[in-house]
């Protein structure tokens, strides 16, 4: 596509690894760009799921894409506050006037009762205020991520803030360190833990 200006007007679709479309917005409104990254925003846009269900977002928004980076963010503007939305995909393109990314399925959700839950999915499912949401890569399986996620949990919770109700900052979730071994140890890593973890709640039940 041509050169991208302030003020243009694209549309969004999000996909799953298989290729096929999970979600598409029916507008976006560049901000900003960068090297980096695209800004975009949107008001009560049209949104469309693969099934066909479509609703209407309820506040504007703000839109961050990255060109190298395998998140994106959202930035949502509600009466009571702003709320971010970290989703852990992978980087944009631009084709045909239309913003591009693949999604993936695993989450750590902050409900407003400041209980602090993970959620391993596969498939479609909904992703409300306050949730990261954590991908794999090629080279990372999301069930390893995700019981790396599960140890680092107790020590997200320390570091919550709020009064009324406790939430994670993103700089926290992004901020992990975490070790990537080859993917044939990933995989072994995970199978040994499956062995064990049947052993682990029986001795919890003793």
């Amino acid at each position: 596509m041509n050169k991208i200006c302030i003020g243009d007007k694209l549309q969004i679709q999000c996909y799953k690894h298989d290729g096929n479309v999970h979600r598409c917005w029916e507008e976006a409104i560049v901000l900003d760009e960068t090297k980096d990254y695209i800004v975009c925003g949107n008001d009560r846009t049209l949104v469309t799921r693969s099934e066909g269900v479509t609703w209407r977002t309820k506040e504007p928004a703000i839109m961050y894409f990255f060109k190298n980076e395998w998140y994106n963010v959202v930035v949502q503007l509600k009466n009571d506050g702003i709320y971010y939305y970290c989703n852990i995909a992978s980087p944009y393109i631009i084709e045909e006037d239309t913003i591009k990314y693949i999604d993936y399925d695993l989450d750590l959700r902050i409900f407003p009762s400041g209980d602090y839950k993970i959620h391993r999915y596969c498939g479609k499912f909904n992703a409300y205020q306050r949730v990261y949401v954590i991908s794999g890569q090629p080279t990372i399986t999301l069930d390893y991520i995700n019981q790396v996620i599960r140890y680092w949990l107790p020590f997200l919770k320390r570091g919550s803030q709020g009064t009324t109700t406790r939430f994670i900052k993103l700089g926290q979730v992004t901020g992990m360190m975490i070790p990537f071994p080859p993917l044939s140890e990933q995989k072994r890593i995970i199978a040994r833990i499956k062995e064990i973890l049947p052993m682990i709640d029986s001795l919890k039940q003793r």
